[in-house]
């Protein structure tokens, strides 16, 4: 079964912002915060899980590129991902209430969701 080149390197992308992107919080996150001008939440905790399951999830999308046929099914749990994260970031920033840190993820997250569903769709027809 052939599918659309681009799913396979699409899919190595979103593994790679998603660990980085974990990586990078779980490594240096007040340093993030504080180039934001973000105030920290009170305890480190609450930062490193979200870091953990972004690497998490990250290393779902590698295996996913690896394979996108076998893995199809996947694809969901990061339509969801990005569905939960985008959803409410941008509920809150249209309330007025969102740094805008937050507010630029939430709209890479949704071309990401957007994308997640067409290879989804793309390989199903597979």
């Amino acid at each position: 079964m052939e599918i659309p080149k681009w799913i396979k390197p699409f899919f190595v992308v979103a593994g790679l912002y998603d660990g980085i992107l974990g990586l990078l919080f779980l490594a240096m996150p007040y340093k993030l915060f504080s180039l934001t001008n973000v105030p920290p939440p009170n305890h480190v905790g609450y930062i490193q899980f979200p870091a953990l399951l972004l690497v998490i999830f990250g290393v779902m999308f590698l295996n996913i590129a690896r394979n996108p046929i076998v893995n199809r099914d996947l694809i969901f749990y990061g339509i969801l991902l990005k569905m939960s994260y985008s959803g409410v970031v941008l509920s809150h920033w249209l309330l007025g209430n969102m740094p805008i840190m937050w507010i630029a993820f939430a709209f890479f997250d949704l071309v990401f969701l957007a994308l997640f569903v067409v290879a989804r769709q793309a390989i199903g027809q597979q």
